[in-house]
């Protein structure tokens, strides 16, 4: 027995050292990659020399001469900061990442291909002004700058020589490729029209209407339509690639009238997956023409979101049906052929092969009909489909989002503003914005498509003329408020017009509590200062346990005859209806809500069709809803009636809570599941990894019903939320204050890649000023010879 032992720890030292050796030279590696950020470096572009100061909190702060170096100089500090996580994105959205990473991308590299991202920014290049093209290449000279630098001393960063590649030049067509990426994490609607496709496929009639949101226009001919042409729905998509259902965001402008100032107050904190890099970069850009401060996507030139000298800006999702479904029948003799209007139509054949690393390329096509891509397989072995899905959107038209960035930084007021957001066209934002001269405005952007028929509700045929698209929603009136009595505007992806608008826009809004919450606080004083609107992005009032919660418990205490739940009952009756970590209630709260859907919908449906089904919350909400008020729809009628489908969810969650966290409810705690993540894409890879790349979970409030947005994983994960924090006082102009969580950097061993995962989780905002006066800053310049 001892000499094995003996063998055995002899082998576990060896493989110690190695792994200690393999750390130490890791480290090593990893530190030379790590970016210059004072002294000196020479990038020979530059027609002068530019001062780049990063501030305490690693934001890059560029002066240049003109806003040909200050473009260039900003091509080279992201890359600096994030040179993978641009090179990463440009190949997702341009369907390449199997080249560096295998086989297992195939099927992601396929669904980006087809989705047509760098197709259509191809096609939008073609439209750009020579100025705006001028910027794309003056900074895709800066990215290049340092991309040869890196590569030329071989201080790559370590990523590359993980994945064993380097990166290519960077062209501005990838720059555009992102911008159209970020339209398809934001603008995705037709993932509802394929469920409800498959619904009326697979349900009657009445359940499958419930499934609306509302009874869709020209519904019989639509419906009969959907149910003559089935199209193979389960099994087709992925649900775990698909962009988050509410990519939502919350934004407010406050007048004058309301502050303690007199000068507006702006905040804005956009909701997206939260990630190591983060999903923006902050920057503040000057030159004589310019001085912007705010975020923008690693890869793009300019600020999208932020301030100047004058005026604010902010955003949230619209959420508009730009994305339509076209039932399409391709002919049997030929696949690549579809009916239109009683004769076979060529489709356009795009030939992609998709090169994998290490193995032979896989051959890839993808079809276009006159609506747009095909989405769904055509091409099968043992038979061919009756009929296929294509898809209409908007962002695979030419568009051209950077001229909109470029007018919007050296705007001056809100005429200036809203005439450059007529170029901003995908994704659809609600636009707030102040100025210094007190004027507080929101418009919602964007091309909004007026059809034919429908609603978008149900794919629509592709085979007659009758539907389709004539046109978009005129840009003078699309929804526009200046200066409201109200002394205030908020918008939080919930609906922003009423009945009499005269043009469609969705009928997918997401819940309303967050913006209800909103206007709550800001009707409520007139002396709000910068402090007050940050401890508002920190709220944690659920109002949907306002709307819901008390009628809940009446069911549970009903039919709870033998007094089982009685304390957790009174527990949840003495809740103040806040999300904090510590505290019990949210934790069944939330885990009650999700059962809901889960009893009602899943066990009639394929693991994929639930999965993706869209507006679940929705869905729960208006079922509860119409069940209170003694109209239940037949999925609750059937189920056994409100109280019965309630108190089966209710039992359902406690008894899964006592197996997580035991039998004393008093000593649960909603940040016991519900914990901040920030993954790195290369974490999932290994946990050796994920340790170095990702910050430490951590408890956290909120959840995805509160003003402080974290929405959540089946695992607890809270990987969705505010990807950006932003308060402007424009009172003061010269500074304003932000969270980038988890942090600038992308440099596993700079000072600014996590430290502010902690400051997201308290709401230590810092303030980047603006008038030149940065302290303790560490300054590199970028020498033009």
């Amino acid at each position: 027995m001892g000499r094995p032992l003996k063998i055995g720890l002899w082998v576990l030292g060896v493989l110690v050292a190695l792994a200690a050796a393999a750390l130490i030279f890791v480290n090593v590696y990893i530190g030379k990659s790590k970016p210059v950020i004072e002294g000196t470096a020479s990038v020979t572009i530059l027609d002068e020399d530019v001062t780049v100061t990063r501030d305490s909190d690693g934001v890059p702060h560029i002066e240049a001469a003109s806003d040909a170096d200050l473009y260039r100089a900003q091509g080279y500090v992201h890359a600096q900061d994030r040179l993978f996580q641009m090179d990463l994105a440009r190949r997702q959205a341009s369907g390449r990442l199997a080249e560096v990473v295998g086989a297992k991308a195939v099927d992601t590299d396929k669904r980006f291909r087809t989705f047509s991202l760098r197709d259509a920014a191809e096609k939008s290049y073609d439209t750009y002004s020579v100025d705006a093209k001028q910027v794309l290449d003056w900074y895709a000279e800066g990215v290049n700058a340092f991309i040869h630098e890196v590569k030329g001393n071989g201080k790559l960063s370590y990523e590359f020589k993980l994945l064993g590649y380097e990166p290519e030049d960077w062209t501005p067509i990838d720059s555009l490729t992102i911008g159209k990426y970020m339209a398809y994490d934001l603008g995705g609607k037709w993932t509802p029209q394929a469920m409800r496709h498959w619904a009326l496929n697979h349900y009657p009639a009445e359940k499958a209407k419930e499934l609306f949101i509302t009874y869709p226009e020209n519904a019989e001919s639509i419906m009969e339509a959907n149910r003559a042409n089935p199209v193979a729905v389960a099994d087709q998509f992925d649900p775990d690639t698909l962009p988050p259902e509410f990519n939502g965001s919350n934004n407010w402008v406050v007048s004058g009238d309301k502050t303690k100032s007199g000068k507006p107050l702006l905040a804005d904190d956009p909701h997206l997956g939260l990630s190591t890099p983060s999903v923006w970069h902050q920057i503040h850009l000057t030159s004589p023409e310019q001085n912007v401060s705010g975020v923008i996507f690693a890869g793009i030139p300019g600020i999208i979101l932020g301030h100047n000298d004058t005026i604010a800006w902010g955003v949230t999702n619209v959420g508009p049906d730009v994305q339509d479904l076209y039932i399409e029948i391709p002919n049997p003799d030929d696949p690549t052929q579809f009916e239109y209007d009683g004769k076979w139509e060529q489709a356009d054949v795009r030939d992609e092969p998709i090169k994998v690393k290490g193995e032979d390329d896989v051959p890839f096509e993808v079809l276009v009909t006159r609506h747009g891509p095909v989405i769904t397989d055509i091409i099968y072995e043992n038979e061919k489909p009756g009929a296929v899905f294509s898809m209409q959107w908007t962002a695979l038209e030419a568009s051209n989002e950077l001229e909109a960035v470029m007018d919007l930084n050296k705007a001056e007021d809100w005429e200036s503003f809203e005439t450059a957001l007529e170029s901003f066209s995908a994704p659809a934002q609600n636009f707030v914005f102040a100025s210094k001269d007190g004027t507080i405005a929101y418009k919602a952007n964007g091309k909004i498509p007026i059809r034919k028929k429908g609603d978008a509700q149900l794919p629509v045929p592709g085979n007659s003329s009758e539907y389709g698209w004539e046109g978009y929603v005129p840009y003078d009136e699309l929804p526009t408020l200046v200066n409201p009595p109200e002394g205030f505007i908020a918008t939080a992806n919930n609906e922003v017009v009423d009945e009499k608008y005269p043009y469609h826009i969705t009928k997918f809004w997401a819940q309303p509590y967050r913006y209800e919450r909103i206007a709550e606080v800001l009707r409520d004083r007139d002396d709000f200062t910068a402090d007050d609107m940050m401890a508002l992005q920190m709220d944690q009032k659920n109002l949907h346990a306002g709307e819901f919660l008390d009628r809940m418990l009446g069911s549970a205490e009903k039919m709870d005859r033998k007094g089982h739940y009685e304390g957790i009952l009174r527990q949840m009756r003495e809740w103040d209806q806040v999300d904090t970590a510590e505290s019990p209630q949210p934790l069944i709260f939330h885990k009650w809500m999700t059962q809901l859907p889960k009893l009602m919908f899943a066990p009639d449906m394929p693991e994929d069709v639930y999965a993706f089904m869209p507006g679940k919350p929705q869905l729960t909400d208006q079922f509860l809803r119409n069940s209170y008020d003694g109209e239940a729809p037949s999925w609750v009628a059937d189920y056994g009636g409100a109280d019965r489908w309630v108190y089966d969810a209710f039992e359902k969650t406690i008894a899964g809570l006592k197996e997580d966290y035991g039998d004393n409810p008093e000593k649960w705690q909603w940040g016991d599941y519900h914990q901040l993540v920030f993954p790195h894409p290369l974490s999932g890879a290994s946990p050796m990894l994920a340790r170095f790349l990702d910050p430490d979970r951590q408890p956290v409030g909120g959840s995805g019903i509160t003003v402080q947005a974290a929405s959540f994983k089946e695992d607890g994960s809270a990987n969705h939320g505010a990807s950006w924090r932003f308060v402007a006082d424009l009172n003061d102009l010269s500074k304003a204050y932000h969270i980038v969580g988890p942090g600038q950097s992308g440099h596993l061993k700079s000072e600014w890649f996590h430290d502010q995962a902690d400051d997201w989780v308290r709401g230590d905002f810092h303030e980047t000023v603006t008038d030149g006066s940065v302290k303790d800053g560490h300054v590199l310049t970028l020498t033009a010879n």
